[in-house]
């Protein structure tokens, strides 16, 4: 009989989403996504909330069992933007290691960035001219094959600083973009030939740009998200509260509150890299880390 493979367990450690990839970078590829919101105010405080902390050890300590049934051969768990920000890091850690079974690994936002575009560029023959971009709860990743920067606005903090009520008044939407516009504007788009999109908030904007009756996976990865089906959604969520846009089939409920801010990040994104459609991909970091597991064993 032939050896059997080696699996692995990737833990992603987001500011909004928690997520889990048990791969053997053959047959299996199983993954797991849990909205828990651990970085909502850590900008103002900056400290992680006990009620944050709560939820996600909740949400870890499936995932840790998870990884037990499926007998992974090696685990790892990285943590992000809201982790990076927070004091408190180091007891959220002690627990997050008690229930994964693996301590968490703090990755700068470069290192983030440079999983993300492992991980979505995975499947191309040729990565010239090609930049992903991955919009999260806390940071928004921009990286090429040379260059890595990451910028210190997401979906969370966009909303905790901007956008705390929905359907925000035209001010507050206007005071948004400027904001992002800011921030994203010294980021050189001399290079882009095509635009990848990874992550939360741009695959929550292509379910809800197909009018999808429930978010699926397949329908989302691949789908080519063109600048007016971008606008077309900002258009729909923009009169919405938080209770109606967690109506919409597509979307997880629990991303509601966040999705407007998201989808101001995603259009001055598209803006400042000059494109004119985004190729939106399920692979991304988890896919990029659980890689280098893989080419390590």
């Amino acid at each position: 009989m032939g050896e059997s493979a080696v699996k692995v367990g990737v833990v992603d450690i987001g500011t909004n989403s928690m997520r889990l990839l048990v791969s053997d970078g053959v047959d299996e590829d199983r993954r797991w996504v849990e909205v828990t919101g651990l970085g909502v105010g850590v900008d103002a405080t900056g400290m992680l909330t006990k009620d944050a902390v709560n939820r996600t050890i909740a949400v870890f300590d499936r995932y840790g069992a998870i990884m037990s049934d499926s007998h992974v051969d090696q685990r790892v768990a990285i943590a992000t933007s809201a982790s990076r920000d927070a004091t408190n890091r180091e007891e959220f850690f002690d627990r997050a290691e008690s229930a994964l079974g693996v301590r968490p690994t703090l990755i700068s936002g470069d290192e983030e960035a440079r999983y993300a575009f492992e991980g979505a560029t995975q499947v191309l023959d040729s990565v010239a001219g090609v930049v992903v971009s991955d919009i999260g709860g806390g940071s928004t990743e921009f990286v090429t094959e040379e260059v890595a920067r990451s910028v210190d606005v997401g979906s969370v903090r966009l909303t905790d600083s901007h956008l705390p009520n929905l359907p925000p008044d035209p001010d507050q939407l206007a005071k948004a973009v400027e904001h992002v516009a800011y921030l994203l504007a010294d980021i050189d788009h001399g290079f882009v030939g095509s635009h990848i999109g990874v992550a939360g908030t741009w695959t929550a904007i292509a379910a809800i740009a197909q009018d999808l009756p429930a978010y699926s996976r397949d329908q989302v990865h691949g789908f080519v998200l063109t600048n007016h089906h971008l606008d077309e959604v900002a258009e729909r969520l923009r009169p919405l509260t938080v209770e109606e846009t967690a109506a919409i089939p597509s979307l997880d409920p629990k991303r509601a509150p966040v999705i407007m801010a998201g989808t101001v990040i995603a259009t001055m994104v598209t803006e400042t890299l000059g494109v004119s459609e985004t190729m939106v991909s399920e692979h991304d970091t988890l896919d990029g880390a659980a890689m280098r597991l893989l080419a390590l064993r």
